[in-house]
């Protein structure tokens, strides 16, 4: 096979943990791999490896399809653009049409779990947009819907633990953690495959998991205790603001415990294991390997 394999956003964290598992698991020769990044001179490493590194920026459509010229597959990694809200998918909608003037053969995608209208998560609708475009494009497509990273618990479950109270509106609903490196291992799979018909996968860890045990399993691991503090939306939402936080990111945090409560984050899937062909990193094992972090 001498397909041409692009990655946007390799300057992330998902993008260079793909293009690691395309050189290495997927063992494809870094002369059929480019990457993408607004500020090429990150990508040296990947560049003296005999990678094609590439700028393009998703502000800029003309250095997208530029950048897209040549390349057989390409995978479009979600932009972090969230404080404009509709410009992540305008960016991304213009990589779509970047990849349909470049005459990409097959375009690869990463959304989110059941982006459908009436989704509670707010910026759903980007994804769905995005999946629309892709499927209007007429070139064939594989979307990966992304479930949450075991590593977003990095952002508030420290402070939790040192604090002892976790507020949360997500009552029982569950969430099914997975390890960006297990995702990303299945998606340079996917990346890499002779596949040419169009499909979704959903990607999601090993199993799904309550605020109350996941404040259970850290409670274990580091000996802090968690008391779980059910709220309303409405009351939490003032309770982050009440912190500091800006009220659109405010709203955007509880929406994540909204599509949780009524069981938007907690489907689990088989496919990460079945893609990249290892077993899944269970929540317990990731919140054990870093438990140093956790503990501050």
């Amino acid at each position: 096979m001498t397909e041409t394999l692009l990655v946007t956003g390799a300057s992330g964290q998902l993008g260079r943990a793909v293009i690691r598992h395309l050189l290495d698991a997927q063992q494809v020769a870094p002369a059929r791999i480019i990457a993408t990044t607004r500020s090429p001179g990150n990508l040296a490493d990947l560049a003296a490896q005999g990678v094609s590194v590439r700028a393009a920026d998703f502000d800029d459509p003309a250095s997208l399809e530029e950048a897209f010229k040549g390349a057989d597959r390409v995978l479009i990694i979600s932009t972090s653009e969230l404080a404009v809200r509709g410009k992540r998918q305008e960016q991304q909608l213009a990589a779509v049409a970047a990849a349909r003037q470049a005459g990409v053969a097959h375009i690869l995608y990463t959304s989110m779990p059941d982006p459908e209208p009436g989704s509670p998560i707010l910026f759903a609708p980007d994804h769905l947009a995005t999946e629309q475009a892709i499927k209007a494009s007429g070139i064939a497509y594989t979307i990966f819907r992304n479930g949450w990273y075991d590593e977003n618990l990095f952002l508030s479950l420290p402070q939790t633990l040192a604090s002892g109270h976790w507020y949360t509106s997500a009552g029982d609903g569950g969430i099914s953690y997975g390890a960006r490196d297990d995702l990303a291992a299945a998606i340079a799979a996917g990346l890499a495959s002779e596949a040419r018909a169009s499909t979704t996968y959903t990607l999601t860890g090993p199993k799904a998991y309550t605020v109350a045990e996941v404040a259970a399993l850290a409670t274990e691991i580091t000996g802090k205790p968690i008391e779980v503090i059910q709220l309303s939306d409405e009351a939490l939402a003032e309770g982050i603001k009440a912190v500091g936080v800006p009220e659109p990111i405010a709203r955007l945090l509880v929406s994540f415990d909204a599509a949780t409560r009524v069981g938007k984050l907690g489907m689990v899937t088989d496919a990460v294991e079945k893609l990249s062909g290892r077993k899944s990193v269970s929540l317990k094992q990731f919140l054990e390997a870093n438990k140093a972090v956790l503990a501050v």
